[in-house]
C-alpha cells in the first residue's frame, strides 16, 4: 500500500510539475516515460499487494478449517469417553442391583428355613 501511495505521489508530481517531453538530463527520459514507468509500477505493486492478500487469506482459512477439524475430533473423541463412562457406570449399577437382589432373596430365604 506505501509503494502506492508513493507510486500515486510521484504521478502527482510529476504531473505537477508539467508533462514536458524534453529529455530529462538525470535519467534521459522524459516527463511522460517517467508518468509511464510509475503507472507500470503502481499496477505492479497492486497485483503483488493483491496476491499477498489472497494467499494470506488462503492461508487464514486453512488454518481455520485445521482448527475446526482438531475440535470436532476432540468433541468426537470425548463423547466416545463418555459414551463408554456411562455403559460402565449403567453395568456396575445392574451388577450392583443384582447383587442386592440377591442377597435379598437369600436374606427371605435364610429367614423362611428358620
Amino acid at each position: 500500500m506505501n509503494k502506492l501511495l508513493a507510486a500515486a505521489g510521484l504521478a502527482a508530481t510529476v504531473a505537477l510539475v508539467g508533462c514536458n517531453k524534453d529529455k530529462a538530463p538525470e535519467t534521459g527520459a522524459t516527463t511522460g516515460e517517467h508518468i509511464e514507468n510509475a503507472a507500470s509500477q503502481a499496477s505492479h505493486d497492486i497485483k503483488n499487494a493483491a496476491e499477498h492478500a489472497a494467499s494470506e487469506t488462503e492461508a487464514a482459512a486453512d488454518k481455520t478449517a485445521a482448527k475446526i477439524d482438531a475440535a470436532a475430533d476432540e468433541a468426537a473423541a470425548k463423547t466416545e469417553a463418555a459414551a463408554h463412562n456411562a455403559k460402565e457406570a449403567t453395568k456396575n449399577a445392574a451388577a450392583d442391583a443384582a447383587a442386592a437382589i440377591e442377597k435379598s432373596a437369600a436374606d427371605v430365604k435364610e429367614k423362611a428355613q428358620q
